[in-house]
């Protein structure tokens, strides 16, 4: 028993932990966009299923002793593999489909481990119940889980603080090895405990009824929306509270947890009373639907993040708990674990690869909740009349106020689009004919520039203006002559309004989208005096492939909803940086930011190249513009000390202990404020 707890644990705490150490590698390479983690997952959870699958097939159609001899010679072959380190050559030329590279890449990286390792919950639980009859076989599964969940709390607060990504992916490496030889030795032993001639699905403490095809039906459908509120959450979280980064641990964490306390094998339902959580249920669901409507919408994240996590755990403990209560006997769980792999699949799929395609924003949520009461109202209907009553008055509610909000998205509203890298909305305050009316550009709910239509159209707005950091910067290079700026992240192309003739204004855009909407709703870059350039594709690596531009200022403003994608704050980057800027020239990196202090990292990566920096706090005062924190760095010391430049200049915040980022160390948690 110790053998296959011991193997079952340790498998699923790797499971879960190469998932963060793999999307950490290549995160950089594709934008810092959370569509790479939701692309990861989907690709873990089709792995997950092809897992399921095999472990079904095998335990109902080869021997024992042939499925125990076919296993261990897999696991030989995927020693080959290791380490998992991704190879460079994976890197985007910027124009392609991220979503197919990052899938090829994932499968020759960690493909046949990460599929052998989702096989051994289900396989060595059918060896368990072969082997000790009378034993709780599904309490295995709660153990498979809280492996999971330990390893993905402790990445973010116990690895990734303390290991680099190159340490991580040995050490993973070395823990793999160690559970394939636990694993041959859990093969070996089942093998041993039945004739040769007989399978697991044959002993007799497999027996049970069948299960009906309804029954096959109901295990998907429960299983697919638990995956498919969990990305939905997961997306509404990042994109449209807060764009934490590791936030997305959250909603995983909780997903996990209902898995844990409804198959720990208590009363056959684990933790789970339909009494007890589904009225609960219908409430937060309703008041879900009630916060994402514009006019009452929940934006501050200490009050939208306990809303949304206790939402999704009580529909997850719905969802998971139902599906306990229909949990076979011994002899068809190979058959119900591969049908909860293939409703999670399934659900991933909806979520990470059709939405993006069928709708032009988030509305897979919305209709996430409605789907979530219509199941429940289903489930209840031969309960107490009250109980279905109350599902299909929570349906009525939870409808009109998604309703409500899909109106308010397209309210107003000249362009809608959504692709890899989010939703992009062009909207404006008014009539078009009014000279107060305002166009902006919105990520989420995150406004990545606005610019007037009336007669102010050619000014510098939002984050911008002539007192901010990079306005100041701008101004103050540009009586020596012509000027080259760079800019990573092109939004509306406000900058380019500093623009006069002989200048050059050169913008880096990873999303394609945002370029056309720059150009054919905006006006900066059409007006602008100056040559102006675009770069699509990741600015990074963009500049790591260009000859040196000669910047006079550099200017990083890439956000991604409401945080700079790490990759581009660290040692190397800073590099690649100063290879682009003049000598006498100004890297100006906009911090900013409702949750993260950026101003201790990037003041620490200046210190290690030998540069000058300071922080410029531009409140804005009497203006429309917006309050900004820019970082201003520079070779010349005695630049950053004139005055048309430093106007605004503030102390820049210690941190005791924080150590220098790379590419393979950074500690968020740190820095949350």
């Amino acid at each position: 028993m110790a053998l296959y707890a011991l193997t079952i644990f340790i498998s699923a705490v790797l499971l879960f932990l190469v998932q963060p150490i793999v999307a950490k590698q290549i995160l950089p390479w594709f934008g810092g966009s959370a569509a790479v983690w939701t692309t990861c997952l989907v690709f873990f959870q089709f792995l997950l299923l092809f897992g399921y699958a095999y472990a079904d097939w095998t335990t109902r159609q080869l021997h024992a002793r042939r499925q125990a001899l076919i296993h261990i010679a897999l696991l030989a072959i995927s020693l080959i593999t290791l380490p998992i380190i991704a190879d460079a050559a994976w890197k985007p030329a910027g124009d392609e489909d991220p979503t197919w590279r990052i899938l090829g890449l994932l499968t020759l990286t960690i493909g046949l481990p990460y599929f052998l390792l989702s096989t051994t919950g289900p396989l060595l639980q059918a060896w368990f119940a072969r082997s000790f009859p009378t034993a709780t076989v599904y309490r295995l599964f709660a153990l498979s889980n809280f492996g999971s969940l330990l390893s993905l709390v402790a990445y973010p607060f116990v690895i990734e603080p303390w290991i680099n990504t190159s340490e991580q992916s040995w050490t993973w490496s070395v823990g793999y090895v160690v559970f394939a030889l636990l694993c041959t030795g859990s093969a070996i032993y089942s093998a041993r405990t039945v004739p040769a001639a007989v399978t697991a699905a044959a002993t007799p403490a497999a027996q049970g009824p069948a299960p009906s095809t309804g029954d096959y039906a109901t295990w998907l459908l429960l299983a697919g929306m638990g995956s498919f509120m969990l990305l939905a959450v997961s997306n509404h979280i990042a994109h449209d509270i807060a764009s934490v980064p590791f936030l997305w641990i959250l909603p995983l964490t909780l997903y996990l947890l209902t898995f844990i306390l409804c198959f720990e094998g208590r009363q056959g339902q684990g933790w789970y009373r339909r009494s007890w959580f589904l009225g609960p249920m219908l409430v937060a669901v309703a008041a879900m639907a009630w916060s994402v409507y514009h006019e009452r919408g929940i934006v501050d994240v200490k009050e939208a993040l306990p809303l949304f996590s206790v939402g999704l755990f009580l529909m997850c403990m719905f969802f998971h708990g139902e599906l306990a209560a229909m949990k076979p006997s011994p002899r068809y769980l190979t058959g119900f674990y591969l049908m909860v792999s293939l409703g999670g699949a399934l659900g991933g799929l909806a979520v990470g690869f059709f939405a993006p395609k069928v709708f032009k924003a988030y509305y897979e949520f919305g209709l996430g909740l409605l789907i979530t009461l219509a199941l429940a109202a289903y489930l209840t209907r031969r309960s107490n009349k009250l109980v279905p009553l109350a599902a299909l008055a929570a349906l009525g509610t939870t409808g009109y106020y998604v309703s409500l909000h899909f109106d308010s998205l397209s309210a107003n509203t000249r362009v809608m689009e959504r692709n890899f890298y989010g939703t992009l909305r062009v909207k404006d305050t008014g009539p078009e004919s009014d000279p107060e009316t305002m166009r902006r550009m919105l990520h989420g709910m995150i406004m990545h520039g606005e610019q007037h239509l009336g007669p102010r159209r050619k000014e510098a707005t939002s984050y911008y203006g002539a007192t901010s950091g990079v306005g100041q910067a701008i101004t103050a290079l540009q009586p020596s002559g012509p000027i080259r700026v760079g800019v990573v992240g092109l939004g509306v192309g406000t900058l380019a309004a500093y623009g006069r003739p002989g200048d050059t204004y050169r913008f880096y855009e990873i999303n394609p989208q945002v370029i056309d909407a720059a150009r054919k709703e905006f006006f900066f870059l059409s007006d602008s005096q100056a040559k102006v350039e675009t770069v699509l594709g990741d600015a990074r690596l963009a500049m790591e492939r260009e000859a040196p531009q000669q910047y006079d200022v550099l200017a990083i403003d890439a956000f991604s909803s409401d945080s700079i994608p790490v990759h581009l704050v660290t040692r190397e980057a800073m590099a690649v940086y100063l290879r682009h800027l003049k000598p006498g020239g100004v890297l100006a990196i906009h911090i900013t930011n409702r949750f993260l202090r950026l101003g201790p990292v990037v003041k620490q990566l200046a210190q290690d190249q030998g540069l000058h920096a300071i922080l410029i706090d531009d409140d804005a005062k009497g203006t429309d513009l917006a309050t900004t924190d820019w970082m201003l760095i520079s070779r010349d010391a005695d630049l950053l000390k004139r005055p048309d430049i430093s106007r605004g200049q503030a102390a820049i915040e210690e941190l005791p202990g924080l150590r220098i980022w790379t590419d393979s160390f950074n500690n968020l948690f740190q820095i949350l404020k």
